[in-house]
């Protein structure tokens, strides 16, 4: 076999053995990239933490009642500031009272944006609120004069009358004796707001939240009790109920 032979045979694995300290050069870089994201991951989760974080000084300031059952402390991040740059979903601008999480999707129960506070966040999920001025959270219960037609409201279960009740309290509101019920109302502090918040197939509370401070960055910080948490709704869906189920 000529010569011009043997080296067109070769020339594959030549060229191959040459490609192979590139393609080896790669993979490390690769892998140290994302070994790089991984860790700055776990940077940005710490950050987080700490940005939504309550102080010390309002759980010392609060300890007795936070001892309590069905109590809680939580910071707010305004949406409209941290919209899409956080890793949590809903970038710590939603709370859901009755799973205490941050994260949005799970029922959330409130939303701080644009200094307003907003209940019921999709679908057919609706809620009310009302301000109760400066009152101490810590007094209050479901048979309070204002809180009497939030805790009785019964949840409709079709779904038609559900988005009605949705327009209502996202528009004029309801008023029931000398109170209006709304789902937006805005921000106060020192200021007590009772919420009931009604997700179809998820949750059904009624909590009182008063709100502690507002901080440079627009967050604020709630420190609530939930006070009735009802049986979870469920939803006649519109083609299930033209159907006749």
């Amino acid at each position: 076999m000529s010569f011009r032979k043997l080296f067109m045979l070769a020339l594959p694995f030549i060229c191959l053995s040459a490609l192979c300290p590139c393609a080896r050069a790669q993979t490390d870089e690769r892998a140290r990239a994302a070994a790089e994201i991984e860790s700055l991951r776990e940077q940005i989760r710490a950050k987080e933490a700490v940005l939504l974080a309550p102080s010390k000084e309002d759980y010392d300031a609060h300890a007795e009642f936070l001892a309590q059952p069905g109590t809680g402390l939580v910071r707010l991040l305004p949406r409209e500031r941290w919209d899409g740059k956080l890793s949590t979903r809903g970038d710590g601008a939603f709370y859901s009272f009755a799973r205490s999480t941050q994260e949005f999707g799970y029922g959330s129960d409130i939303m701080l944006e644009q200094d307003k506070f907003t209940v019921g966040l999709g679908g057919a999920d609706f809620g009310f609120m009302i301000n109760l001025g400066n009152v101490p959270a810590e007094t209050l219960t479901a048979e309070a004069e204002a809180l009497q037609f939030m805790a009785s409201y019964k949840a409709p279960a079709p779904e038609a009358e559900a988005r009605a009740a949705y327009r209502q309290f996202a528009a004029d509101g309801r008023q029931a004796g000398q109170w209006t019920y709304q789902s937006r109302l805005p921000v106060f502090v020192n200021n007590t707001y009772a919420l009931r918040s009604i997700s179809y197939d998820k949750s059904d509370v009624l909590v009182v939240f008063r709100v502690l401070r507002k901080d440079f960055d627009g967050s604020v910080v709630l420190l609530w009790k939930l006070l009735e948490k009802y049986p979870k709704p469920k939803l006649l869906r519109a083609e299930a109920a033209a159907a006749g189920q």
